[in-house]
């Protein structure tokens, strides 16, 4: 897959909240994820179970989920990004609108580093 179909198969997954299937399908075994702090799980995550741990202690940590809007991709060389704003609510906290840049690297047709701003 190039670029640009890796950037537009996972945001239409995610649109769909098919996170799962975005890591089966998309990442790389050696993926990198890299948050811009610990609230949304490990500062980095090294290799696609841990990345799947990652996603599933963060769902054990949302009480309601009220939404999401997706940005379509920007797509330059082998790099996206994309906007994400999760309309959320936290176990023990209050709702909050989270905004964030997320920036991926495409090598081979896989997602081998995603790194996310917020």
């Amino acid at each position: 897959m190039t670029t640009q179909e890796v950037a537009n198969k996972l945001v239409e997954l995610c649109r769909q909240s098919k996170i799962g299937e975005v890591h089966n399908t998309l990442f790389a075994a050696n993926v990198t994820s890299i948050e811009a702090n610990e609230m949304m799980g490990p500062k980095v995550a090294e290799g696609l179970d841990a990345i799947k741990a990652k996603d599933v202690a963060f769902q054990a940590g949302v009480e309601e989920f009220h939404g999401a809007t997706i940005s379509d991709p920007i797509v330059a060389g082998n790099h996206f990004a994309i906007t994400w704003v999760l309309d959320v609510t936290f176990r023990g906290q209050r709702r909050m609108t989270i905004e964030e840049i997320c920036v991926y690297h495409v090598h081979d047709g896989k997602i081998v580093l995603e790194q996310f701003f917020y």
